[in-house]
């Protein structure tokens, strides 16, 4: 495994055990708080999010990150909004 590989797993684990205590948090407060770069922060965010262990919802130019994901049917509801918008 390269350093990169691994920097992402400890983000991943950190984040995960972050989002336990707190829920709810800004993309912007995990990379201050746990000290990671943008793009270790991403590549983690969106493991998680494939996953399925957070839901991810756009704030001007953060995310605001959630344990656990959303309900079926709010999640099914994104694409079409955003065909609507194309």
């Amino acid at each position: 495994m390269n350093p990169l590989q691994e920097n992402i797993q400890l983000a991943v684990k950190q984040i995960s055990e972050f989002l336990e205590k707190n829920q709810t948090v800004s993309s912007w407060q995990l990379k201050v708080k746990l000290r990671l770069s943008s793009s270790v922060l991403y590549l983690a965010l969106g493991a998680l999010y494939e996953q399925g262990k957070i839901s991810l919802e756009a704030d001007d130019i953060n995310y605001q990150v959630t344990w656990g994901q959303k309900p079926a049917n709010a999640v099914a509801a994104a694409p079409t909004a955003l065909k609507e918008n194309m």
